[in-house]
């Protein structure tokens, strides 16, 4: 895989004016012309601080990778202390070893921990009021980053790398930030997945503790495909999905899926009626069982695919209280039993 075929950058012109001056801000503290760094982008001089004036994709990572060559610092002049340039890359190769999504998280906080105090950085396990687990990616000073440029960028790297490890959209349920929600707030909502958290004590994001478990899928060669392809592979806007059940699915997400929400409860969430809610999802061709069995379907598939769980161990991470209840299910979905499937898929 070639870093051209990673993703399909956007040539639609659709990135806010206010990234520009966000993001140059600590190189122009350097000594930095902006001229030279917005021509590195082919981004004319003239649009600085031209708010109808928007960027593509692709002048936006050219402008960060610009910054990056000035500054030789991966926080790009915005944090205190300098992240040297392949700092990111070796924590990538580090992570990779994980065999979970929980373990990648775990390493990439140690490492960072170990080479920045400009980062507080770590998993937080969830309480009693709610299951979530908060992965903390918080700036400790942030003076130098006034337009929150590299705070959302950290978020952003972290949510994008995670997902891309295990091949899927990471189902984020939310994402923390700790300072007031700024004037190019609507722009987070085509950035971020899931709930919008502002004026909070920490920056970072909610995950439940399934999500953890979720096997690393991608090898080595594919790593230094992704990684030629930063940071455009970070700052590509996937295709929103506003369909009712993925608001639905996304809302059963914060749940365990031995205790997900009945239709009553989701649609008091969704502030409508439970024969709306009904009605609606069956003319996309769903219900809300259908949901709850797409998401036991699909995470079992994903544990059962990682060796280092049993059946056993799949079937309660699922939501299921007894392997045969699991087994008949599997069945469903797939036609033959979980440990056929196992050896098929070994075999292939």
């Amino acid at each position: 895989m070639t870093s051209t075929e990673l993703y399909k950058s956007s040539a639609r012109a659709h990135i806010a004016n206010h990234y520009v001056r966000a993001c140059i801000g600590g190189a122009l503290r350097q000594g930095a012309e902006p001229s030279q760094l917005l021509s590195a982008a082919e981004i004319p001089h003239l649009w600085l601080d031209r708010p109808e004036r928007l960027l593509t994709e692709h002048q936006l990572s050219e402008l960060i990778k610009a910054v990056w060559r000035f500054t030789g610092d991966e926080f790009m002049g915005l944090a205190p202390g300098v992240c040297k340039r392949g700092v990111f890359s070796l924590m990538a190769e580090f992570g990779l070893g994980a065999k979970t999504l929980g373990g990648m998280l775990q390493r990439s906080a140690r490492f960072y921990s170990a080479v920045t105090d400009d980062l507080k950085i770590g998993l937080d396990a969830g309480h009693a009021q709610s299951p979530l687990v908060f992965y903390r990616l918080h700036l400790r000073q942030q003076e130098l980053d006034p337009d929150h440029f590299l705070q959302e960028f950290i978020l952003l790297m972290w949510q994008r790398f995670a997902g891309w490890l295990i091949g899927q959209q990471i189902p984020v349920t939310g994402t923390s930030f700790g300072y007031p929600a700024p004037m190019h707030a609507r722009e987070y909502r085509a950035m971020f997945i899931g709930e919008l958290l502002h004026d909070q004590p920490r920056c970072g994001f909610y995950l439940h503790p399934r999500v953890l478990q979720l096997p690393i899928l991608r090898s080595e060669a594919e790593l230094q495909a992704f990684l030629q392809a930063c940071p455009g592979v970070i700052l590509h806007r996937p295709v929103q999905d506003n369909s009712l059940q993925t608001r639905v699915r996304l809302l059963l997400q914060r749940y365990d899926l031995k205790r997900m929400p009945e239709l009553e409860e989701i649609s008091q969430q969704l502030l409508m009626t439970p024969r709306t809610l009904r009605r609606w999802l069956q003319e996309e061709g769903t219900s809300v069982r259908q949901i709850k069995e797409s998401l036991r379907r699909d995470l079992a598939l994903r544990l059962l695919s990682n060796e280092h769980f049993s059946v056993q161990e799949v079937a309660e991470q699922s939501g299921f209280a007894e392997v045969a209840a699991f087994s008949r299910a599997f069945r469903r979905w797939t036609g033959g039993p979980p440990a056929q499937w196992r050896n098929a898929r070994r075999s292939a």
